[in-house]
């Protein structure tokens, strides 16, 4: 069996419990704004292009049959929109300067990657976790692996946004020992500018999903998007009953991903962090209903 990977990375400390081992699945199925992995959002493989490491040799432009690049005063110029993300030009492209993101991995690739940090999950109480993009878009792909993980003694973590069917979810539950499940805005209008789909499948899956599994709440803040006090009312009022919810971790937004963006030939929007004071008071609100809350804001 096969899937679509575009990173796999090794001793992971952000994704869950311990140290860890994070496999990101390609393709997603919300488009969020201020998403800091823009490679990530399309399902299919792509060309990225490292501007800094082109050395303008042309041996792209004329291996390209559809001329989507061309040299222009010494620089390389690509041109997104008719290049077909074919990668024959990243296999020439002698400094590395392009670069296909997204390769397909075998179920067993994947594993000899995950086995090979069994004395770290050991020593540290990690795992792997299986984000993305949206890992359940590929729900054949990810059940398998679970499965191989629980028969190996893996503990394991899926990251989701949530908007996918329920039916996705019973199948992976019986290997999954945790959920890290994002919640981008409690207002279903501020959730469909800023992601492309309302919220109401994410909150229903996830009163679902409460129930039946521990749960890592990660809530990112973000200046204009989910800080006003409407907001900050509505994830308390949503979020008031604990049930197998374990932690809610505040994350800040970073522009750390924005480079990323040019290099994929997108454009981006700037967004700024929540103020720390807000992001202090959801805290206090939260905590003060029974909650575990880290705030890395």
């Amino acid at each position: 069996m096969q899937g679509t990977i575009f990173n796999i990375q090794h001793f992971s400390i952000h994704d869950g419990p311990g140290i860890r081992t994070t496999v990101f699945f390609k393709g997603c199925n919300l488009k969020c704004a201020w998403c800091h992995n823009p490679e990530s959002q399309s399902a299919i493989p792509e060309l990225m292009f490292h501007e800094k490491k082109c050395i303008g040799c042309g041996a792209c432009v004329d291996i390209c049959e559809r001329k989507a690049r061309r040299i222009a005063n010494g620089q390389l110029i690509h041109l997104y929109d008719i290049c077909t993300n074919c990668g024959k030009c990243a296999e020439v492209c002698y400094s590395r300067a392009l670069e296909i993101i997204g390769q397909k991995y075998t179920d067993e690739d994947v594993m000899e990657e995950v086995m090979k940090d069994t004395h770290l999950y050991n020593n540290s109480g990690g795992g792997v976790t299986f984000s993305g993009g949206e890992a359940m878009l590929q729900i054949d792909f990810l059940e398998e692996l679970l499965k191989k993980c629980k028969a190996m003694e893996v503990s394991t973590a899926v990251d989701t946004a949530g908007n996918i069917p329920w039916e996705y979810f019973q199948r992976i539950l019986p290997y999954t020992d945790l959920f890290l499940y994002d919640l981008k805005s409690m207002d279903c209008n501020q959730h469909q500018k800023f992601t492309g789909v309302d919220n109401g499948r994410i909150l229903t899956n996830l009163n679902k999903l409460k129930k039946n599994s521990p749960i890592w709440v990660r809530i990112p803040c973000i200046k204009n998007v989910n800080d006003s006090d409407k907001e900050i009312e509505a994830y308390c009022r949503y979020l008031q009953h604990a049930d197998n919810i374990q932690r809610i971790e505040l994350i800040p937004y970073h522009s750390y991903g924005e480079h990323k963006y040019k290099m994929l030939g997108k454009s981006v929007q700037n967004f700024m962090p929540m103020d720390k004071q807000i992001s202090q008071v959801l805290q206090k609100k939260l905590e003060a209903q029974g909650f575990q809350v880290i705030n890395y804001c």
